[in-house]
């Protein structure tokens, strides 16, 4: 037995997953979380990449737990015509009940020696000079070799740790997208011809919503870069109604409101005695927000650094390993996808049809951001290529100057991740954090 104490701040996937690893491997493990034991989850469905649990070293579900996702058919602001994934078998994404994926993950965890503490809710980091030396919470202080911080897009660990780390607070406005989401019942048998519909600044409204026709119910997500006004969204579901008519007016379950990050991964993930993953981290892929399965492979890349550490100092020197291998396999692929979507939430609605119309993206490019089973890099980005398909296609002076834009933007980026210090220096590294974080300003 390992007599390192490792702490976990929050239930979130990458936490559990990792706290396995380690509990398995001998390490003394313990989860904080303020959560009451079973209520982890909210009241849907999710999809992931499969091979993400294989990767972590979790056992598949049972089939009876989850099912193949459908192809997406992506629809501009008013282009009747949709653009359709045609996603390969071996690639599909499986989906879950929220509740059932927490469920498996912790009871994995639990086999492997995890201990968690429920009903915890956890204030910040303790800090002891320059290093995370262990967390506060309503229970008390703990203190521990290694805190990881699980908490989420607003963890209380990495917002108050100190200035001087260089580790990046709240995510702005524009980095996180606010969702509402529920199961309403199913109001006809009328055949779609997209199952699984996706629409982009529906009514001129940024932000993205969907429609999934399934058998006993119809999933409606509102997404929106914005605050969500109760009124303003029953019109504004009354609106998508109209156009389809499978969607009831009964809420079945959900009907929550979250929010979920859609950023670049954060620039700097380790401190001296402090890792973090999963969404606090800001590892969801920034155009949709999914980051189940990135954050089960940065377990495992945490895991195998820990592990290498002999002397177990687990300081920001022998951490920064782990940034650089996720970079190396994740986020160097994640990082120009912000890029993306920056250029999106600027783009008018009638651009976004003319994008559709014209070929400028097509349903090549559509199926290309469904490719989350492979460990490698998840997207392999031409900006060069791309800026010279839009100058060869687009005939609107003042779009193609953000396409242009968006391409430098992206080549800087991808140009700052291959650049990443290989070995810890904190000057260095913060240096380097500037260079990366400017294309996002």
């Amino acid at each position: 037995m390992n007599n390192k104490k490792i702490i976990v701040a929050g239930l979130g996937h990458g936490g559990i997953s990792v706290a396995a690893i380690l509990a398995l491997n001998g390490y003394d493990v313990t989860v904080y979380e303020k959560k009451k034991e079973g209520t982890l989850g909210y009241d849907w469905t999710d999809i992931f990449a499969p091979g993400a649990l294989e990767y972590a070293g979790i056992p598949m579900p049972p089939e009876d737990k989850y099912e193949y996702k459908e192809d997406m058919t992506f629809f501009a602001p008013t282009c009747p015509n949709g653009l359709k994934q045609h996603v390969p078998t071996d690639k599909r994404e499986i989906k879950m009940e929220r509740r059932d994926i927490y469920e498996h993950l912790i009871n994995h965890a639990l086999g492997c020696g995890v201990k968690i503490e429920y009903g915890c809710e956890v204030f910040g980091p303790i800090m002891l000079g320059n290093r995370v030396a262990g967390i506060r919470t309503e229970k008390g202080d703990f203190y521990g070799d290694l805190v990881i911080d699980a908490c989420g897009m607003n963890s209380p660990v990495r917002m108050n740790l100190p200035e001087y780390l260089g580790i990046e607070k709240a995510p702005d406005r524009s980095e996180k997208i606010t969702i509402f989401r529920a199961f309403f019942n199913k109001a006809s048998d009328e055949e779609v011809e997209a199952k699984f519909k996706v629409m982009l600044f529906v009514r001129g409204v940024k932000g993205v919503c969907w429609v999934a026709s399934e058998e006993k119910y119809t999933d409606l997500l509102v997404g929106r870069f914005d605050e969500i006004d109760n009124g303003e969204l029953q019109d504004f579901i009354g609106y998508i109604r109209e156009n389809n008519p499978r969607l009831g007016t009964e809420i079945v379950r959900g009907g929550q409101i979250v929010e979920i990050p859609v950023r670049q991964p954060l620039s700097v993930m380790v401190a001296d005695g402090y890792a973090a993953i999963g969404d606090s981290a800001f590892m969801t892929v920034p155009l949709i927000g999914s980051g189940i399965a990135n954050a089960l492979k940065a377990s495992k890349m945490l895991a195998d650094t820990v592990m290498a550490d002999k002397n177990c100092e687990f300081t920001a020197k022998t951490l920064w390993n782990y940034q650089c291998e996720y970079y190396k396999k994740i986020g160097a692929g994640l990082a120009p996808l912000a890029c993306a979507k920056k250029v999106l939430l600027n783009l008018t609605p009638e651009e976004i049809d003319y994008c559709f119309s014209s070929g400028m993206i097509t349903e090549d490019d559509i199926t290309m951001g469904a490719d989350f089973n492979s460990i490698g890099k998840l997207f392999d980005f031409d900006p060069k290529g791309m800026v010279n398909k839009a100058k060869t296609v687009c005939k609107d002076p003042e779009l193609l100057k953000k396409i242009i834009l968006c391409g430098g933007n992206m080549s800087r980026v991808i140009a700052a991740c291959a650049m990443m210090p290989k070995k810890w220096n904190r000057e260095r590294v913060l240096s380097w954090s500037k260079v990366y974080c400017y294309p996002f300003k």
